[in-house]
């Protein structure tokens, strides 16, 4: 083809050694690539040799093809990093034609790989001292990610996004190292919102004068969400859904009207909770604070193995427990007496997989348990639920469903930002310790150091971490003995750690007072965390009291997974988590669990199992649940069987109980079957 044929928009010269790449572009596609080298005439530069470039090989052509080129083009550009001696040679040889030519800043390395690259002030990307253009540093920043491993597309766009505002791709790759620079680990930042609420003061409060006296003498006014309760019936007795953010006095509610209606002899309160370890810490709360009031017991889930009555008093006017532990004193009819009060805590459970329809079945099955006491006990006047949530996305329907008033408190006393960094599980030890001494050594305008939680996935990783942070800290898990626990929770509220290292499944519910929060990990246990989870952990960061701010730092591991079963790496779930809607609560039943439930139900109260049924919160199969049960002789008519009593009093799905009976008949011993249990549990 002949350079009289090409259309050239714009024609590009650039410096390189001892010649000129010459570029030629038509509606921005390169149509021509060469080299021209000038010659010394007596007339001034003129052009010496010219080579087009053509499938990687240079094809020669003469000189004055390229004057040819030079003409036709609509406009002729040379580069800014060609020298000014070079630029000099090129206007006089290009002025010997009657050419004029504009010198542009242009990227070195397109310039360098015959491209055209111009670039302007705004879209120019500094790099090695350098300004290259925004394609040159895509590939660039594509290439170091390559070496962290595989990102997501969230994940690239918002690190493309940072390198376009920041205009420099140094910082990023920084950034991607484990660097720390806050403009740009900053992902947002949640404002401080303060609903105004007009205070109840605590000596307003129509309470026993026992209860009334600890309260006015531990604060004078009760704070928004408390407050609200209490204008909505609260101390009336009505059933109440309280949803609000963490850290904003949900358990007060609770307490509230608990305790005063135990105090007065209207019942028993029970209080419960999803966890071991939450339980422990609520049950040592509560015997501080009311001991010398009240009697305070402990149910929790063991005893459903045990079941040896330790530490368990049916007769004690406050019971702390699990769901599960206080379930399975249903399941075996224990008489718990008169209850006035039941406290769900965190009751945005009943969406999780084994544990919600557990805690839905439990609802109905107090629920019940209430009204058939009340036929039997005259002077009993039955049971007001408190229902305590993190944010939840549908509160109304879930109020409805509950037969329950929604008290929902939108509040974040303290603005937090939020920020993300990547590394992998070596840099993440070593930049959490960077976050905690950091944090440590600043103090709020209150007169506080700040100090951190980090969350992790597992006990082992919590000291691990904890041994690699240069400030005192401690690890902190439901492995650790109770005395432990509560050394680690003084030590922290009197300032002498820096850090608690955590497990998100335990430190999700305990109460300290930090400013930062450090997610080692997104997972809890082999599960990603949820909307609400993160959301719950995150509101850790930061008090009014104590804190200006809060802060919260995502340590994310590119393509990394911490079981086969996920599906999402976690740059995905990251980004998930940080633009998430809150997650609708409800409880959905396959067969097995509707067949749990039902049978649970059929075991507590007989024929009334359909009513208990049809008031639970997701929809449950009944007809279709009890033909199952009436299949494999867990019922007879509407009563359990011998087998299906055992399998209820001891949480078996049906396929678990198969796989026990076949054990037991082949002879299997409890050891290996045991063993059997957890390799299946595994797994799945």
């Amino acid at each position: 083809m002949s350079q009289q044929s090409v259309e050239v928009g714009t024609l590009f010269l650039h410096e390189a050694r001892d010649d000129y790449i010459v570029v030629a572009n038509r509606d921005g596609n390169r149509v021509l690539r060469g080299r021209l080298e000038l010659k010394e005439t007596s007339a001034g530069p003129r052009p010496g040799k010219f080579r087009v470039v053509v499938d990687g090989e240079d094809h020669p052509r003469r000189p004055d093809e390229f004057v040819d080129l030079a003409r036709a083009a609509d406009r002729i550009r040379l580069s800014e990093q060609t020298s000014t001696e070079g630029r000099n040679r090129l206007r006089e040889m290009l002025d010997g034609y009657q050419l004029e030519a504009v010198t542009v800043r242009t990227c070195r390395r397109c310039a360098n790989d015959g491209r055209y690259g111009p670039i302007t002030s705004d879209s120019a990307i500094e790099h090695n001292d350098e300004l290259i253009c925004r394609d040159c540093a895509r590939r660039e920043l594509e290439r170091e990610l390559s070496y962290k491993g595989e990102f997501t597309g969230a994940a690239e766009e918002r690190l493309e996004e940072l390198l376009y505002e920041s205009g420099d791709l140094d910082r990023i790759v920084d950034l991607l190292q484990g660097g720390l620079d806050p403009d740009l680990t900053k992902y947002d930042e949640v404002s401080a919102n303060v609903d105004d609420v007009s205070p109840v003061r605590t000596d307003e409060l129509d309470l026993h004068p026992d209860l009334s006296a600890q309260l006015r003498g531990r604060f004078d006014e009760l704070l928004p969400v408390q407050s609200l309760a209490v204008r909505n019936g609260l101390l009336d007795g009505d059933d109440q859904l309280v949803v609000s953010a963490t850290a904003t006095g949900k358990t007060l509610v609770g307490e509230m009207a608990g305790i005063d209606r135990a105090l007065k002899g209207e019942g028993k309160l029970l209080f419960l909770v999803p966890l071991v370890a939450l339980a422990n810490q609520k049950h040592e709360d509560f015997e501080d604070r009311y001991g010398d009031l009240l009697d305070v017991s402990i149910r929790v889930g063991s005893s459903r193995i045990s079941d040896d009555g330790t530490r368990f008093d049916p007769n004690a006017d406050v019971i702390v427990g699990t769901y599960e532990g206080i379930d399975h004193g249903l399941r075996t009819g224990k008489d718990l007496g008169d209850v006035g009060t039941v406290v769900i805590d965190e009751v945005h459970n009943l969406k999780e997989g084994e544990r919600g329809h557990r805690l839905d079945g439990l609802i109905s099955r107090l629920k019940h348990y209430s009204e058939a006491r009340m036929e039997t006990h005259s002077g009993y006047a039955g049971t007001q639920f408190v229902y305590l949530s993190a944010t939840v996305g549908n509160p109304e329907w879930l109020a409805g469903k509950l037969r329950a008033t929604l008290i929902e408190f939108e509040e974040r006393p303290v603005p937090i930002e939020r920020h993300v960094t990547f590394a992998d599980a070596r840099e993440k030890a070593q930049i959490a310790d960077k976050l905690v001494k950091r944090e440590f050594d600043t103090k709020s305008s209150k007169g506080y150091r700040g100090q951190t939680i980090v969350f992790t996935n597992s006990r082992r990783r919590c000291h691990e971490i904890s041994r690699t942070l240069r400030y005192d800290s401690a690890p902190y898990h439901a492995g650790l003995d109770y005395g432990r626990r509560k050394r680690v929770e003084r030590q922290f509220g009197n300032q002498e750690l820096a850090a608690v290292v955590t497990t998100a499944a335990l430190a999700a519910g305990v109460d300290f007072p930090a400013s930062q929060v450090v997610f080692d990990s997104l997972a809890m246990g082999i599960e990603w965390l949820s909307v609400q989870e993160f959301s719950q952990m995150l509101g850790r960061a930061g008090r009014p009291d104590y804190h200006d701010r809060g802060r919260v730092y995502l340590l994310v591991e590119p393509d990394a997974v911490y079981h086969n079963s996920m599906e999402r790496t976690e740059d995905e779930v990251a980004f998930t988590l940080l633009k998430g809607e809150m997650e609708d609560v409800a409880t959905h039943y396959d067969e097995t669990a509707a067949v749990e439930e039902t049978l649970a139900n059929v075991v507590v109260s007989g024929a009334g199992a359909k009513r208990l049924n049809d008031r639970m919160i997701g929809d449950v199969p009944t007809t279709h649940a009890v033909g199952k049960l009436l299949e494999w002789g867990f019922i007879d008519g509407l009563s359990p069987t011998p087998l299906g009593r055992a399998v209820c009093r001891h949480f078996l799905a049906p396929d678990e109980a198969f796989q026990i009976l076949d054990a037991v008949r082949k002879g299997t011993g409890p050891y290996d079957l045991v063993a059997d249990l957890e390799l299946r549990d595994e797994e799945e």
